[in-house]
């Protein structure tokens, strides 16, 4: 028994020399240029962020993030983010199924649509929810007779946001669907389940951790969302303004350290995700260490 441990040890000593037979030199270049980028375009940017953001003392960095247009920021970007979270949820869900327990004609241009967010400019796409819905939109007339507004209020910004957020839960739920296959929800279909027992208790939890980093990712994604929310919200203090837009607006005035004092809660945010992220992926890895 020693003998056969021994022998696979070996073994696997020697599959690990042969997996590393980079040069040294090589592996050492590769990290100091990892090392590097990350310092200059990440370390050094978020470490100015919070000095600038305290430059002045902590009394004027909290008059800055508790001053009344920075918490209506803050309010309508948790608002936006409760109203939109929910729903890509539910599309990205719904996405991901159909996409990968259905054959269907026009499934390769679904997918194409889904990665659309992707490729298109996000100040298109708060462009295009004016061309539509502003009083001289297609559909202007019709939202001014029933007294409707949605561009340069939160219909707006909900709707611009949805539409660049939109394919980050399905994105992260589809390769994970395909992998698991249908075996075990035909086997469950085999033994009586309906639709809602099947995702309830085979679908969802093997998805789960997809689902919970697709979250993560759409959350993040959109509390940081800039271009197509800067387009259709009208930049109205106290009403229509995200964080976002709150600290564009606090750095063309030349409030230097209001604004910094703002990018600082969007970094922690930042940070909170990442850190988040990390978590999950390791008690992904783990559970699947352990079904194994």
């Amino acid at each position: 028994m020693e003998a056969l441990e021994t022998l696979q040890t070996s073994h696997k000593v020697k599959s690990f020399k042969k997996a590393n037979t980079e040069p040294r030199w090589l592996q050492g270049l590769l990290i100091s240029i990892a090392v590097l980028f990350i310092g200059l375009f990440l370390i050094v940017p978020m470490v100015a962020i919070f000095t600038q953001a305290f430059a002045k003392g902590a009394d004027v960095y909290w008059a800055a993030v508790t001053e009344p247009d920075a918490l209506s920021a803050i309010k309508l970007t948790l608002l936006v983010l409760l109203i939109s979270l929910p729903i890509n949820v539910i599309f990205g869900i719904a996405a991901a199924w159909l996409i990968t327990r259905f054959r269907f004609r026009g499934k390769n241009l679904l997918l194409a649509l889904i990665d659309l967010p992707f490729a298109v400019s996000p100040v298109i796409a708060g462009l295009v929810f004016i061309l539509l819905f502003s009083s001289n939109g297609l559909f202007g007339p019709f939202l001014e007779q029933y007294n409707l507004q949605i561009v340069f209020a939160l219909p707006g910004i909900v709707l611009a946001t949805l539409f660049v957020t939109m394919p980050f839960i399905a994105k992260e739920l589809i390769p994970v669907m395909q992998a698991q296959g249908r075996e075990e929800e035909e086997a469950a279909r085999t033994l009586g389940a309906n639709s809602w027992h099947m995702f309830r208790y085979v679908t969802f939890p093997n998805i789960k951790w997809g689902l919970l980093y697709g979250v993560i990712l759409c959350s993040a994604r959109t509390v940081g969302e800039f271009g197509a929310v800067s387009v259709v919200s009208g930049h109205i203090r106290g009403l229509t303004n995200t964080l976002p837009l709150h600290i564009e607006i606090l750095y063309n005035e030349y409030q230097f350290s209001a604004a910094f004092a703002a990018a600082s809660l969007l970094s922690i945010i930042a940070i909170f995700t990442i850190v988040i992220q990390h978590i999950l992926h390791y008690r992904k890895s783990g559970s699947l260490g352990r079904s194994r």
